[in-house]
């Protein structure tokens, strides 16, 4: 199953993983952030959560933002919660994506940063993102973009040599995803910055058809 070659990586680099990612965490997630708004009262769901660094942007915003942030990696966890326990609106769980243990209609925003690339079954966890998501709700996702040269082939490659590595998709294949798991394109664009990463945003709402 490919969440435990997930797990196991990320549990041996939680320990550097700021560090070693400093600079495309921060030019990513302010991105993000800057890219949809999300009110101060809106209920967020991070699937994938990490160590934390997205909640410390919404917390930087709005410091009693209610976060619910779900990651597969305890020793991530286990960092996001050092950083964060003084804050009784976070809560931070391990669990995965395929089988989000929360009720339907729990939250108003659900975003997923820099993960989609790793779900082995990317139309159940978007089934599972829309059923959590309040149906005025808007899912935000942010993820490599195999619309750039460069990142097809490091998608090409990371399929070869990184056992937990599973997709990267283009701009179009991403978009049908989410058509077909029940969500309207509300907006998306895809942006670049430094000589290799070329990634993709994009803003979506449950379909009132489906």
């Amino acid at each position: 199953m490919n969440e435990v070659k997930v797990r196991n990586q990320y549990n041996k680099l939680a320990d550097i993983y700021d560090v070693r990612w400093r600079n495309y965490i921060v030019n990513t997630l302010k991105f993000l952030h800057n890219w949809e708004e999300i009110a101060p009262q809106a209920t967020v769901l991070d699937v994938a959560c990490g160590t934390g660094e997205f909640e410390r942007l919404l917390l930087d915003k709005n410091p009693t933002q209610k976060i619910t942030g779900i990651d597969i990696s305890e020793k991530m966890l286990t960092i996001a919660r050092s950083k964060y326990q003084t804050y009784a609106n976070v809560e931070l769980y391990e669990g995965s994506v395929h089988s989000l243990h929360f009720i339907n209609h729990s939250f108003d925003v659900v975003i997923s940063a820099n993960a989609f690339h790793y779900f082995d079954k990317p139309q159940i966890a978007l089934a599972e993102m829309k059923r959590v998501l309040k149906p005025n709700g808007k899912l935000i996702i942010l993820d490599w973009s195999k619309d750039y040269l460069i990142c097809r082939i490091c998608d090409w490659i990371l399929q070869i040599f990184d056992p937990a590595h599973q997709k990267c998709y283009t701009q179009a294949e991403l978009h049908q995803l989410l058509v077909s798991a029940g969500f309207n394109i509300y907006r998306a664009t895809k942006f670049r910055f430094g000589m290799i990463w070329g990634l993709m945003a994009v803003t979506a709402n449950p379909s009132n058809n489906s």
